[in-house]
């Protein structure tokens, strides 16, 4: 049985406009049009969604809120503060709860971040993704090193409770040097929080159909991702998850429920919700063209996908996010999470082990250094 009461509950809002698509993002994001996003339309069609969604979550408390997209950032203020109050006036959050927005240096200056803290978000996350204006070409971003540089400054003057700054690895015709210039940039504002992700070639995107040149083989990626990982520990930001890095109480609360298996609801166009129930585990989607998802919101014809987990699901999608943690897991937290017995996985940790990807200290589990550089094969042996 799920003890569903103590499973922390997470909503996500998810805005899908940006003013360009990046060629190398796979997120459902859609250009804006020239008059801008249909921010009216879209803040009914998020309540409706939500109030859809209420009667699955009645009792329980919401810990953290993230903006997601896309690029929330084109929001306006007001608009952020709209929905909080309609949430908060919905359904109960917890005190400090955490609220996050994520924006694009090119899309918001000092006076909206402002705006965006008095309309009640506390934490931001800049995607900054590089401080080289060639690198920012290359991924197509809207905004410069300049930019970058005046959005970080702008956040650290209104005083969020926290923020972060993602950056990208890896990138065409990147070299070492490069790659350790942008981090220490990047850490020269002491940020409580960053993130660091190698850039992929995804499917469907045009990086995928035209890939770049120059990218970096996977003997470079190691040493970037050893050196970058060595230089942020000695700035006192901890390595938490694969590509999450953290101060001491800074690690992002959003993030973390995801990759600990708790529930989440997701409103807005192609967002995913998680929701555990006494018995069972449940995934369902709501419709990923604005357009649609505008026009169905509220009726049943936004649910997209919905399904029960079964056991073989709710065992490999357990051990995809927990092992991303730094930290791991214990068979309690297991059996909380999923309702199933731990013997279920023990053949797997005994797998693991053997091949010396986990470790098991007390209670806890957790990858080694090379699990947590081979997930993919631990993962696989729970299938």
């Amino acid at each position: 049985m799920i003890a569903k009461e103590a499973i922390p509950l997470s909503l996500y809002i998810h805005v899908p406009w940006c003013v360009r698509k990046c060629p190398y993002c796979d997120f459902n994001s859609h250009q804006a049009a020239e008059e801008g996003i249909p921010e009216e339309e879209y803040l009914a069609a998020l309540i409706l969604d939500l109030e859809q969604l209420l009667p699955r979550v009645w009792g329980r408390r919401i810990s953290t809120i993230f903006f997601g997209g896309g690029t929330p950032s084109l929001l306006s203020p007001q608009a952020v503060a709209k929905i909080l109050s309609a949430i908060r006036a919905r359904i109960l959050c917890i005190p400090g709860h955490e609220v996050t927005l994520e924006a694009n240096p090119g899309s918001i200056e000092m006076q909206k971040f402002q705006d965006f803290r008095d309309a009640g978000v506390s934490r931001i996350s800049l995607g900054v993704q590089s401080f080289a204006d060639k690198n920012l070409q290359l991924l197509g971003r809207i905004h410069d090193v300049d930019q970058a540089h005046r959005a970080v400054q702008s956040v650290i003057a209104c005083q969020y409770d926290s923020y972060n700054i993602d950056l990208m690895f890896g990138l065409p015709g990147q070299d070492m040097l490069a790659a350790q210039r942008d981090l220490k940039t990047a850490l020269s504002y002491l940020p409580p929080h960053l993130s660091l992700y190698q850039l992929t070639i995804e499917a469907n995107t045009p990086f995928m159909h035209l890939p770049p040149k120059g990218l970096p083989d996977d003997d470079l990626l190691a040493d970037m991702q050893d050196a970058l990982v060595t230089e942020a520990a000695a700035a006192g930001l901890e390595r938490y998850e694969v590509s999450a890095y953290a101060k001491s109480g800074n690690q992002c609360r959003h993030n973390v429920n995801y990759w600990e298996f708790g529930d989440y609801v997701g409103i807005g166009a192609g967002a995913h919700s998680k929701i555990s129930d006494q018995s069972s585990v449940v995934r369902f989607s709501r419709p990923r063209l604005p357009r649609h998802y505008m026009e169905t919101a509220g009726t049943l014809e936004a649910f997209i996908g919905e399904r029960k987990l079964q056991q073989n699901d709710l065992v490999v999608e357990y051990m995809i996010n927990v092992l991303r943690l730094r930290k791991g897991f214990t068979l309690k937290q297991f059996s909380h999470h999923t309702g199933l017995h731990s013997a279920i996985v023990l053949p797997g940790i005994e797998g693991a082990k053997k091949k010396g990807l986990l470790v098991q200290q007390g209670d806890n589990i957790h990858a080694t250094d090379k699990g947590f550089a081979f997930l993919s094969e631990i993962q696989l042996l729970f299938t």
